[in-house]
């Protein structure tokens, strides 16, 4: 698949089948995130990947899904919950450009799943000490975002922009993901 096909397909998926991902799957996404860009080659970001099936269960409760959508629809239900995670950290002080750094590394992690047809979901609403406390995580690493991974349950399309003018996602009649974008045109100046 080509580049323009792949950030197509990378969209997010809030549902998932539960058919775990391949541990050498989970092993090159982390060798991969390991070697992204890191301003001034600082490095300070830490990773947990949880794959037990048992501490996965245990982080759902953690977890605000989809503020667009009504919690029924947007929390995925038992039996379409992710299958793994990645708690993406960072370790110290860092810097000033640290959250560009998670933004680079958790972009390199949903495009290389993608490519193996797995889906992700990158997760802000958290609460932190509570994973913090289920993974046993460092006191010096402080969490930034969580991944959510697994194969999708559902389809997520783009579509054009709505003549409202909202961007809000949200779930047509078969219950798949639908996701305006603006137009090129309204976002990009020419010079």
């Amino acid at each position: 698949m080509n580049f323009k096909e792949l950030s197509i397909q990378c969209r997010t998926y809030r549902r998932f089948s539960q058919k775990p991902v391949d541990p050498a799957i989970l092993q090159e996404l982390m060798e991969n995130v390991r070697i992204v860009s890191s301003a001034m080659n600082g490095q300070v970001l830490r990773y947990v990947l949880v794959k037990d099936p048992a501490l996965v269960k245990k982080l759902q409760p953690a977890i605000h899904w989809a503020a667009a959508l009504p919690k029924e629809l947007g929390t995925p239900k038992e039996g379409e919950q992710p299958t793994a995670f990645i708690l993406v950290c960072k370790e110290g002080r860092g810097n000033p450009w640290d959250d560009i750094d998670a933004g680079i590394a958790v972009r390199n992690i949903a495009l290389n799943a993608c490519a193996y047809g797995i889906g992700s979901a990158i997760l802000g609403a958290v609460e932190w000490n509570r994973v913090k406390d289920i993974l046993s995580v460092p006191e010096s690493w402080n969490p930034r975002l969580l991944m959510a991974l697994g194969y999708p349950s559902c389809e997520s399309h783009i579509v054009d922009v709505p003549e409202n003018g909202s961007i809000k996602y949200f779930l047509d009649e078969n219950k798949n993901y639908c996701v305006p974008k603006r137009a090129l045109k309204d976002i990009c100046l020419v010079k």
